[in-house]
């Protein structure tokens, strides 16, 4: 039973940590993909580097999970090839054994002499044993033979599960050499667009600029919108709903399928100019898949849809005394006043200046929490 729940635990493990690096590389190659895009699209280097170096970090993260996969199958290596010395020691030992009683049957393989020596017997006690001595003797070699033929066999399968480890650990190495040159491309890549951005201080602290304004004038918004959703004319909160919303906090589905946080909750500097505050994020920005679609967290009531510079579409979904805003839409499938379910469609991801990027934000009342405390 132990035997069995270990073999289950190891299974659960190597399939959590294969879920891990398929995640991690499905990541690289929405941030390889939206790079390329943006290399034709954007006119904002900061959302070139924050792609870059979010590309960087996850292959960092990819090497790191390659080189504690190839650590555990170099130690299962070691095993393995440890059990298959014990297993060819026994085999000799099972060999020299069986010749040994082969040697035996042929010194004496006149059955004239053994029927002599059970007849020469001086009783019937005496004579049974020494028949049960030669019926052993036979059985004994029958045993050793299977034992041998066995042990043989569990070698070879040993070898053969030896060889497939090798091979496995030679290709891990291959895949990881490889990484190792795309992330060397990706931190010049981020080193160009640092350079850039160097050169045209002026022009990008003006986009800085603009964007706060953008970032105040969304958060006036959704700070007037939450009020009035707790005006005395509002219907009553939903305090089922509410408790239900917040008993799966860290269980909530994410908004897109497939996507990397890119710019996470809270207040930042810019990457290059060190002593420059970006404008505080009560979300998380995620890039997507160009046209991903976007859909509701939890059940609630679609509050409100409204248009916002920088922010395109926007829909806020009310869920008790709980919200969550989803911006940059293009397509909206819902409208105020309507009742959506878990997982239901509320709009398209829109491009907007090369972008393709969620603004995912969750309210406690009138508090913004960070999301990622939140999603599964």
């Amino acid at each position: 039973m132990l035997f069995c729940i270990l073999l289950a635990l190891t299974g659960s493990a190597q399939s959590s940590k294969q879920a891990s690096k398929d995640k991690l590389e499905k990541e690289i190659a929405i941030l390889d993909k939206r790079l390329k895009e943006n290399e034709k699209k954007s006119s904002s280097a900061l959302s070139s580097l924050k792609l870059a170096r979010k590309k960087v970090s996850s292959g960092k993260k990819l090497v790191e999970e390659s080189n504690r996969e190839i650590k555990s199958l170099d130690e299962r290596i070691v095993s393995k090839q440890n059990q298959i010395n014990a297993l060819s020691s026994r085999l000799d030992t099972l060999s020299a054994y069986y010749d040994r009683l082969v040697r035996n049957a042929y010194i004496n393989r006149d059955s004239r002499v053994w029927f002599m020596y059970i007849l020469s017997s001086d009783n019937i006690s005496q004579g049974l044993k020494r028949f049960d001595y030669f019926k052993t003797l036979a059985q004994q070699m029958n045993s050793q033979a299977r034992r041998i033929k066995e042990t043989r066999s569990s070698l070879e399968s040993q070898k053969e599960e030896l060889q497939g480890m090798r091979n496995k650990a030679n290709a891990l190495r291959e895949d990881q050499k490889k990484m190792l040159g795309k992330l060397k491309a990706a931190e010049v890549q981020s080193q160009k667009i640092v350079n850039q951005l160097n050169r045209d201080k002026a022009k990008y602290q003006k986009q800085i600029a603009d964007k706060r304004k953008q970032v105040e004038a969304l958060n006036r918004e959704i700070n007037k919108m939450i009020s009035n959703g707790k005006s005395k004319n509002s219907k009553p909160v939903d305090t089922k709903l509410s408790k239900q919303f917040a008993n799966n906090r860290g269980k909530l589905p994410w908004p897109v399928d497939n996507g990397s946080v890119v710019e996470s909750f809270g207040e930042h500097f810019h990457p290059v100019y060190k002593t420059v505050k970006l404008p505080f994020n009560n979300g998380v920005n995620i890039t997507v898949e160009k046209g991903a679609q976007v859909k509701a967290v939890f059940d609630g009531e679609v509050k409100q849809v409204i248009v916002m510079p920088g922010y395109n579409q926007c829909v806020l979904v009310q869920h008790g005394e709980y919200f969550t805003f989803y911006c940059k839409l293009g397509a909206v499938k819902v409208k105020t006043g309507e009742k959506v379910k878990t997982g239901q469609v509320l709009g398209r991801v829109e491009t907007i200046n090369g972008e393709t990027e969620l603004h995912f934000q969750l309210w406690e009342g009138k508090s913004p929490r960070d999301p990622e405390n939140w999603l599964r």
